[in-house]
């Protein structure tokens, strides 16, 4: 299934690409996730979700596949499994920057594979959560924001060519590096999908209700 979804941060377009790029920095304000472990333009961790009484925790990789600074461009894929063996989550995700005033517009395109207990939710209500968690995304990045600042805010001397190059060569010297980041709380699908999934479940109950309904008409009809 295919989703678009859009958002705005309060930071230029340069700093937002810095922001955006830098996956442990913005690993914490991802509802769910969890990064464990950096390779270059490689990551590795998971992802927890709850379906009702039913927690699944995904875990897999992700990789820059993409990353044109010119054109604010990211293109990243996504693997994921879960853990008991229950389903499987596979990911392209493309992020396109442009500017708007002293802000950023962040335009996503995700084409997205489920398999399991997830993905009993179909697209439109897969869609509304999608949006509910950017939403709650970007409230927690501009929070985190307004604390510590944009990435590379301390190194203006810095080119961001230069940075990239210097993390890249780091990357390869040490190899993977483990990150020490707090096991998230999972996302609650349910609770996030809310009315959508409470528009879903009206119409087949509602079919029922009308079903029982005339049964009965046609008891009385019978008696009488």
């Amino acid at each position: 299934m295919e989703l678009k979804n859009e958002f705005r941060v309060d930071i230029p377009t340069e700093q937002a690409w810095n922001t955006l790029t830098d996956v442990e920095f913005i690993a914490p304000c991802m509802p769910g996730a969890q990064l464990t472990e950096i390779d270059g333009d490689e990551f590795k961790g998971g992802v927890k979700v709850k379906v009702g009484p039913i927690t699944a925790q995904y875990k897999g990789t992700a990789k820059f596949v993409e990353l044109d600074e010119a054109n604010r461009r990211i293109v990243l894929e996504a693997t994921g499994r879960d853990s008991r063996g229950a389903g499987n989550a596979a990911a392209e995700v493309i992020a396109e920057m442009t500017p708007d005033g002293d802000g950023t517009v962040v335009a996503i395109t995700t084409d997205l594979k489920v398999t399991g207990k997830v993905a009993q939710f179909g697209r439109g209500v897969m869609a509304d959560v999608t949006e509910k968690l950017i939403g709650q995304f970007v409230d927690s990045l501009s929070e985190k924001l307004s604390e510590v600042g944009a990435p590379g805010d301390d190194e203006a001397d810095a080119s961001p060519t230069e940075s990239s190059e210097d993390s890249a060569e780091a990357a390869a010297e040490d190899g993977p590096r483990q990150v020490d980041m707090d096991e998230p709380e999972p996302v609650d699908l349910l609770e996030t999908a809310g009315r959508p999934m409470l528009k879903r479940l009206l119409a087949p109950l509602a079919v029922v209700v009308l079903f029982f309904l005339n049964r009965r008409r046609r008891r009385r009809r019978r008696q009488g």
